[in-house]
């Protein structure tokens, strides 16, 4: 069986090879029989590989396009240049990041020693342009499959204001927004509750023990929202805005806030900022009219912004 394995994966390499191969080439080529060469290529289809058969004097075989996606054989060069262009790609398609991230788990579980190594070397030589922060692959495959297996996670972490700490954890999963940021939703064993963490922040995680998981959040997506949004900044609000939660939705991604429909024409955006000039300028740029629902403090701020506008307007029109 074992011969046999291996004769089916030289013959599929060689297919690759070249679009059209003979019958007596490609037989010459594996050293078989004829009749062993057809043996095989029912063997390749039965797998779902779709080889195809041309009789007559220009006849042989040649792989086609099957029905559905047959088992991928790669050379050491293109299994580094797939495990990079996905590793590239994690931070580039936000709406497919969670697809691109299963497909790099299963990768790079399947990379042999030699192969991680260029690979590693690869992604160290690379200077990534960009607004978003730094994001190791290497942190990133590891919480994923801690995420798929229930394994508990151990790993240094640094929190917004800079002070680090050693975190025990329980993964549930991971998080991708449309700022180039991913997050990692698990439950904190030592503050017993649950929690989300920055995974450009997290440092050098261990996997451990297997764990029985957790009842999730009820709306773990509005937890994300909620967690990511407002409760980890220094300045947050509550707004009426002006306009429907639909029309809103179109310019208010989940990270940047809370967005809940309060009737036809108004919505309710819970948010937050590092600081109030942040604040104000994000709830100006919404474009619609609003109203401060909490806190009180916000108030006069907006009246020292809006003194601002208004002089630099003035000066403007003289």
């Amino acid at each position: 069986m074992a011969f046999t394995a291996a004769r089916l994966l030289r013959l599929l390499t060689t297919l690759q090879t070249r679009r059209h191969w003979s019958g007596g080439e490609l037989a010459e080529r594996l050293e078989v029989t004829g009749r062993t060469l057809r043996r095989d290529v029912e063997r390749l289809r039965s797998l779902g590989y779709a080889v195809e058969a041309f009789s007559g004097p220009g006849g042989g075989y040649q792989l086609g396009t099957g029905k559905e996606l047959p088992p991928l054989l790669l050379s050491d060069e293109e299994a580094v240049a797939l495990a990079a262009a996905l590793r590239s790609a994690v931070d580039t398609f936000a709406g497919a990041g969670d697809t691109v991230l299963d497909a790099l788990v299963k990768l790079e579980q399947l990379l042999p020693r030699r192969l991680r190594r260029r690979l590693d070397a690869l992604s160290a030589m690379t200077v990534s342009i960009g607004n978003g922060p730094r994001l190791d692959p290497e942190v990133l495959v590891t919480l994923a499959t801690a995420c798929r297996d229930g394994v508990r996670l151990r790993f240094g972490y640094r929190a917004h204001d800079g002070k680090s700490s050693q975190r025990s954890v329980e993964p549930l999963r991971l998080a991708h927004t449309g700022n180039r940021r991913w997050y990692l939703i698990a439950w904190d064993l030592d503050r017993e509750a649950w929690r989300t963490f920055r995974v450009d922040r997290v440092q050098r995680p261990v996997p451990s023990e297997r764990f029985v998981p957790r009842t999730p959040p009820a709306d773990l997506e509005r937890y994300v929202s909620e967690s990511i949004s407002a409760v980890g900044y220094r300045r947050r609000a509550k707004l009426l805005l002006f306009a429907s939660a639909q029309v809103m939705a179109e310019c208010i991604p989940p990270w940047a806030g809370v967005l809940e429909p309060r009737d036809e024409t108004s919505s309710i955006l819970t948010t937050g900022a590092p600081d109030w000039n942040a604040l104000v300028a994000h709830i100006v740029l919404l474009g619609v009219d609003f109203e401060v629902l909490e806190p009180a403090e916000l108030a006069p701020e907006l009246r020292r912004i809006g003194r601002r506008l208004t002089s630099a307007a003035r000066r403007a029109r003289r």
